[in-house]
């Protein structure tokens, strides 16, 4: 039976949830308010609280005793002591509810209304928590080896399937007041900031207006220009949820505008995210922005290849499962770069660190080793040299513990020729594109697949458009990024038989990456470079050949699907190589592939090689030494 809150109790529960998370970061007459909604409802030991099959309508918090929460099968899930809660799942997720809820104890829980709940939801505090309280039991999800076999929508979901309404906007000159009542009338908890032009310039949340507004005691009155937070974190609308995840998670922001060609398309917040469905095991990097230390980061890491095997029962894409490899790895860089900005304070002149190579492209597997490099602003001098170097030493280290071992070809921020100024990086370019050298340009291609992490992004962002817009007329650089990307050929012989590695220690087995996957991606370069695409990833880039003509529809379809194949091959191959206590390669036994997955392979192999032939006929390469 629901029990109202009395007049004289009104001020203890509101005593009692200043006390508990995330009520404790409510405004003070926001929490003031809350207890009138509420109403208590007592339970006898043993008693059921929640069904599974229930639709439900209201969350409870454990004012006194304790409930335990059980699946379906009858494990234990949980158990909720004094002011945790249950129920939020029921709210935000379709029905049926799901668990069976019950009282260990005698306990009197706090009965909050759905609508109250929604209403608290849109307070950042609130829905970053019961976020990571989501992420929580995921993780344990993960580390249980229990995967719903309907998992994955983090994984899977796609930012622009999450978008609903139009972004609702201002422009940088509306006063606060306006943004303020916009903000109310449509219901929502932030406005874009857009210019002149329509492109974003800034956010402007609740959490701008009670930080900068009225904690600073300003007018209303006041342009938003001067409260917003001007060039926000975005998204591109093709992003996976998972990586909105990280970046609220890595960032400690709940707003993430959507963005296309720089123009905005909507808006997801961490409420968003909180409704996807909550089996996707993929919440290790949670722990990420958790760590204190590379050590604590390594024991994090080392969680992964487990949960890429998982996916890869799952039968999740190897696009996804890249994906979720790369964004992991982003998340382990950025902690350690913050981490390095703690031990070594602030740094003395504005910087930009960068991911080279397959994470760049977001196509890392297992057990890559490091590609990175540092855009240094153009004012960095020789006396601060020791700062970036000690800082790119600190970070790689980290990043060995976490797995990720140095580069064999020194191509990392710890090398200084690979630590430089905007300007320099741009003469480097230059000599790349205007006066290519064989080696040079089998050394150097690696540094086109260049994807800010950290710091001022601008200045990777200005190095590439510049890069980008020259490479088109470089007809003699262009012939050698061609010449690289027929060179390795694809383990195909005369007679479709798989040509095998001979002598060494990968003997008899299949090389596929320098000679499956490497090939795709230097096919999608070449042909990206050529029309000045700025899409990073293999798949990106080759949509791009096919916009501009320079690819069939069918040539790129026929290429993508035979990419993905040989991607998922070897994925599925480095979990279980790790699930062996081996460490991670690329080198495939045919003994352990099935008669379809060998004539699969072929196939794959015969496009790669069509491919190539194609591209080899565009340009002569025959003056090509």
């Amino acid at each position: 039976m629901l029990l109202p809150i009395m007049e004289p109790e009104l001020a203890e529960v509101r005593d009692f949830l200043a006390a508990h998370a995330p009520f404790s970061d409510l405004p003070d007459d926001v929490l003031a308010a809350v207890p009138a909604r509420c109403s208590l409802r007592y339970h006898r030991r043993g008693s059921t609280i929640l069904r599974p099959d229930e639709v439900v309508t209201s969350f409870l918090i454990v004012r006194s005793g304790a409930l335990d929460v059980h699946d379906p099968a009858g494990g234990l899930v949980e158990r909720v002591d004094v002011g945790g809660s249950v129920g939020v799942n029921g709210l935000l997720q379709p029905p049926p509810y799901g668990f069976v809820v019950t009282a260990v104890e005698d306990t009197l829980v706090l009965v909050v209304p759905g609508e109250v709940f929604r209403d608290l939801l849109t307070y950042p505090g609130v829905s970053s928590y019961f976020m990571l309280q989501q992420a929580h039991r995921l993780r344990q999800a993960v580390e249980s080896v229990q995967i719903s076999d309907h998992g994955g929508a983090v994984l899977r979901t796609r930012i622009a399937d999450m978008l609903g309404r139009a972004p609702v906007i201002a422009r940088p000159d509306a006063t606060v007041r306006e943004a303020a009542r916009t903000m109310r009338e449509a219901r929502v908890s932030s406005v874009l900031v857009l210019d002149s032009t329509d492109r974003l310039c800034g956010i402007l949340t609740d959490r701008d207006l009670r930080n900068r507004v009225v904690a600073e005691g300003l007018s209303v009155e006041v342009p938003i220009a001067e409260v917003m937070t001007t060039d926000p974190i975005t998204l591109e609308s093709d992003a996976l949820a998972l990586e909105a995840l990280l970046e609220m998670l890595g960032r400690g922001i709940h707003h993430l505008p959507v963005v296309e060609d720089g123009r905005p398309r909507g808006l997801v917040t961490s409420t968003d995210l909180i409704r996807l469905e909550q089996s996707s095991p993929l919440y290790v990097v949670q722990d990420v922005s958790r760590q204190s230390s590379p050590e604590g980061l390594a024991a994090v890491a080392r969680r992964l290849p487990s949960i890429v095997d998982h996916l890869v029962t799952q039968d999740a894409s190897a696009s996804d499962i890249s994906r979720v490899v790369t964004a992991v790895a982003d998340a382990l860089h950025r902690r350690l770069i913050l981490l390095a900005e703690e031990k070594f304070g602030p740094p003395p002149v504005p910087y930009c660190w960068v991911a080279l190579g397959s994470q760049a492209r977001y196509e890392s597997g297992l057990g890559g080793d490091q590609d990175s490099a540092l855009i240094l602003d153009d004012s960095a001098t020789l006396e601060h040299a020791t700062y970036f170097a000690e800082f790119a030493e600190f970070i790689t280290d980290g990043l060995v513990l976490c797995g990720y071992p140095r580069c064999p070809g020194d191509v990392m921020a710890t090398n200084p020729r690979w630590r430089q100024t905007e300007t320099a990086w741009r003469a480097i370019f230059a000599e790349w594109i205007e006066r290519p050298t064989p080696d040079a340009v089998v050394g150097a291609t690696i540094f086109f697949d260049m994807r800010a992490l950290a710091g001022d992004t601008d200045m990777c962002e200005r190095l590439r458009r510049h890069v980008l817009a020259r490479t088109p007329q470089a007809s003699t650089f262009l012939a050698h990024l061609i010449k690289q990307a027929v060179f390795h050929q694809p383990p195909l012989g005369l007679f479709r038989g798989l040509v095998l590695e001979k002598g060494g220690p990968n003997e008899s087995t299949l090389d596929l990456k320098h000679r499956g996957v490497g090939p795709v991606a230097e096919i999608a370069r070449a042909q990206a470079l050529s029309v000045g695409s700025t899409a990073v990833d293999t798949r990106g880039r080759l949509a791009g050949a096919r916009s501009a003509g320079r690819m069939s529809e069918s040539s790129v379809a026929d290429l993508l699907d035979a990419f993905e194949f040989i991607s998922y091959v070897r994925l599925r191959h480095q979990a279980g190589r790790v699930r062996e206590g081996h460490a991670p390669d690329n080198f495939v036994s045919p003994a352990s592939l099935s008669s379809f997955e060998k004539r699969t392979l072929k196939d794959a192999f015969g496009v790669i090689r069509q491919a190539q032939t194609a591209l080899a006929q565009r340009q002569p390469l025959g003056y090509i030494s």
